[in-house]
């Protein structure tokens, strides 16, 4: 490669082209692909690969101990996640796969099967064409250290692992209710979901392996395998606890499983702060650029700023605040184009508050090629807003800011010259919070992923909140399916479970 000089004018547009379309990530995984395959036609396997487009679809492991839930968790994930359910009875029965006839030679032997047969049945379903494009959610599968190993080995590598987890003792209680249909094999519980048919009551039974001391027995070869499973995928499971309401065990490992891992693309914040008047964007930008060293802009400033400095865009704003007229938005523009053109905003980042106020504005900056990669709405109720500005007073000797209820005057002396600004008496602000409430809806319509914060608490609290989802990965887009039914449970756990 050509030695370039630095710094690296690099145009704004490439770098929010790339991290839209994940283009690092995309090269990653190629080359990850490449060296675990190693094809003969390496170009025309890249075409396929990208063919497929199948580098976001799910790839899970659902493990557990008996009773705790997989099977029905497994399957809810699949439904959401519009995935291929797996469990381990599925890479057996395949009735032209010499690997599936081996494996059943072993099991009519009474003998277990190899851990790298397990391993080349398990590539072998993954290989099919309903895992590679919609991905995968493989129930208790692996059991043990050597089995993820071995399919680590084999190139299959989940994004996620859930890992859940119970008190013994309810695990037990939960298998002792377990019975199941013979007619349909579907399975209920004595205490959490019993058949409301009296003929479906009659013909249940007991299945195998339920009593305590065979629950016992797995539970026991259950832990003294789990730990070696979770060192083999330490970096991207999650244990949760599974001896709570099933809806709530279901939120937290689809948030989970939604989740990105940590990537080593090159990010550059490009944060929009959005919020009524009040609600504390300039706090927060200010707080985000003394920490991170990105560009504070804020749209206001930069206008004045502009005026100021007598420059020809300073020529066409100066008559509008003069007169305390809006701006036109194509000037508006074409200044803040300046500023987040600067080689400063283009490698630091920035953060951009104070614009846009509505769809058009919001529009108007996207196709001047500025696409924030983080937007937070800062929510707060009028009242609030109204009290936070209307109450605010101004020290004309010293310049000092003050206000009635979080910050008074310390005298008598200075507060009976204290002089409000005409821009925060009610009607001034009720104007402009008019203004938010009808664009609000465009404008979050218009952003993907915007992320809605409670302005009405400390701005340390919201400022931290702001920063955790700055430094981690957005979650990939949730299905839009609100409610997905839950499905008949097949392994003895209750659905409260």
């Amino acid at each position: 490669m050509d030695v370039c000089a630095r710094p690296l004018r690099v145009p704004p547009e490439l770098g929010v082209y790339a991290e839209q379309h994940r283009v690092f990530d995309i090269i990653q995984t190629m080359l990850e692909k490449l060296l675990k395959d190693r094809p003969e036609d390496t170009i025309q396997y890249l075409i396929d690969h990208l063919k497929r487009d199948s580098d976001e679809v799910p790839r899970i492991f659902v493990l557990g101990p008996p009773a705790s839930g997989k099977r029905t968790l497994a399957k809810l994930l699949a439904h959401q996640l519009k995935a291929t359910h797996l469990r381990r009875q599925d890479f057996l029965e395949s009735d032209t796969s010499p690997l599936a006839a081996e494996a059943a030679d072993y099991i009519d032997d009474g003998k277990d099967i190899p851990t790298a047969l397990w391993a080349k049945l398990v590539a072998e379903r993954l290989s099919k064409v309903d895992c590679i494009k919609r991905g995968w959610v493989i129930e208790g599968f692996p059991q043990t250290r050597e089995q993820a190993l071995r399919i680590q080995m084999a190139g299959i590598a989940p994004v996620h692992v859930v890992v859940l987890d119970a008190p013994d003792t309810v695990l037990i209680e939960r298998n002792l209710g377990k019975r199941i249909d013979p007619f349909d094999d579907e399975v209920y519980h004595t205490s959490f979901d019993w058949p409301a048919d009296p003929d479906v009551q009659e013909r249940l039974v007991v299945p195998k392996g339920t009593s305590e001391k065979e629950t016992g027995k797995r539970l026991l070869e259950y832990h003294r395998s789990i730990p070696g499973v979770l060192e083999a995928y330490k970096k991207n499971h999650k244990v949760v606890n599974a001896d709570q309401p099933f809806m709530d065990v279901y939120s937290q490992v689809l948030t989970f499983v939604q989740s990105r891992h940590r990537s080593v693309a090159p990010h550059t914040p490009r944060i929009l702060l959005y919020g009524p008047p009040g609600s504390g964007t300039s706090l927060q930008a200010a707080l985000l650029a003394q920490k991170y060293n990105i560009v504070n802009i804020s749209c206001g400033k930069v206008l004045k700023q502009e005026v100021a400095n007598e420059t020809k865009l300073g020529q066409l704003i100066r008559p509008y605040i003069e007169r305390r007229q809006q701006v036109p938005d194509s000037v508006v523009v074409r200044v803040l184009t300046k500023h987040l053109s600067k080689l400063e905003a283009a490698t630091r980042g920035w953060v951009l508050h104070r614009y846009p106020l509505d769809v058009e504005q919001a529009g108007l900056l996207t196709d001047s090629g500025f696409v924030p990669n983080r937007v937070f709405f800062l929510n707060i109720p009028d009242e609030v807003a109204l009290e936070r500005l209307t109450q605010r007073m101004t020290d004309p000797v010293t310049g000092e800011r003050y206000h009635t209820v979080y910050k008074p005057a310390p005298s008598l002396e200075v507060q009976a010259r204290l002089q409000q600004n005409p821009l925060n008496s009610l009607d001034a602000i009720q104007e402009k919070l008019d203004v938010y409430h009808a664009n609000f809806q465009l404008v979050e319509e218009f952003y993907d992923g915007v992320i809605h914060i409670n302005a009405d608490q400390d701005p340390n609290t919201i400022f931290e909140y702001i920063e955790s989802c700055i430094i981690h990965p957005l979650p990939k887009a949730g299905p839009k399916e609100a409610s997905p039914p839950i499905p008949h449970t097949t392994e003895g756990e209750p659905e409260e479970y």
